[in-house]
């Protein structure tokens, strides 16, 4: 069950504003009310370099991944039996793993983590999990706002972990309702998995609808 918070204080640019790099806006807080905000306008923050300091992108073209498009290699299949899929049991566990520090280009700080925790208790943010006789073997974490997901970051522990954890994100949200996933930005790795890049424009235009759609069953799985 989602809890709506109050109305955030701040009132973003257009997304169409961005500059070359995506950016759209500097500063403002990280309150639940806020974020929501945002994922409803097709921004997601990031902090910039500066320590503290968040940044709203709406990067064009945009990298998602529609339901229909996931594709299961033969390797990611053979995996599938390897782990059980679970939701939401381990949020905080999943968010820190994905603020590794050691991980390249790692820009989940202490604030990001605890903001998500809160949206988490509200019951907007999910974890999609991978487990094995060893305990937690992957996941990602991100936010479900009606039909559209808001992919923030993925890990594993074991080969293929986090891979199997999209496959779960795709088949809780595979209910036949208007459905889809954010991932930011596409790079060579996700693009492996089936997802592509559609204009600013046009993830604008379907996240207007998207976000007003009954959300899926977090609590199916």
């Amino acid at each position: 069950m989602t809890t709506e918070p109050q109305e955030s204080v701040w009132l973003f640019p257009p997304a169409s504003s961005a500059d070359e790099n995506g950016l759209v806006a500097v500063g403002a807080d990280i309150t639940p009310s806020t974020l929501l905000a945002a994922y409803r306008n097709g921004l997601f923050p990031m902090p910039l370099e500066e320590e503290g300091i968040i940044g709203w992108w709406s990067p064009d073209p945009r990298g998602v991944l529609r339901i229909d498009d996931l594709y299961i290699s033969k390797s990611l299949e053979k995996s599938l039996k390897n782990f059980e899929i679970r939701v939401d049991t381990a949020f905080e566990e999943v968010i820190v793993s994905c603020a590794n520090p050691s991980r390249s280009k790692g820009w989940i700080d202490s604030q990001i983590i605890s903001a998500y925790i809160d949206l988490h208790n509200l019951g907007w943010a999910h974890s999609i999990e991978a487990w094995d006789e060893d305990g937690l073997a992957g996941g990602l974490y991100g936010v479900s706002v009606g039909g559209l997901f808001a992919g923030e970051s993925m890990f594993h522990r074991k080969s293929n972990a986090s891979k199997v954890a999209l496959v779960g994100l795709v088949n809780l949200m595979d209910d036949g309702g208007s459905r889809l996933i954010d991932v930011q930005w596409l790079t060579d790795h996700l693009q492996t998995l089936g997802c592509s890049e559609i204009e600013r424009e046009t993830y604008l235009e379907e996240i207007k609808k998207l976000t007003v759609e009954i959300s899926p069953n977090w609590d199916a799985e």
